[in-house]
């Protein structure tokens, strides 16, 4: 008796973590770009822009920039 009512509590557990999953969702790219220079002194300079929905339909703009040098 015990048993069945641990293995319910399991599914019920696991069945409202896949709904919550469902409903949040994930965010998508919707655009990306990246730009590498190299320069004379062997700088590598990286920027990189990257445009993504969220699943509430809100849009989020990132920037990036690395400058590695030798």
């Amino acid at each position: 008796m015990k048993h069945m009512k641990y293995h319910k509590l399991v599914m019920f557990a696991f069945i409202s973590t896949l709904g919550l999953a469902c409903l949040t969702g994930c965010e998508r790219t919707v655009s990306k770009t990246e730009d590498v220079k190299v320069k004379n002194d062997g700088t590598v300079e990286s920027k990189e822009k990257k445009v993504t929905e969220n699943p509430d339909g809100t849009v989020t703009k990132s920037e990036t920039k690395k400058v590695e040098k030798p």
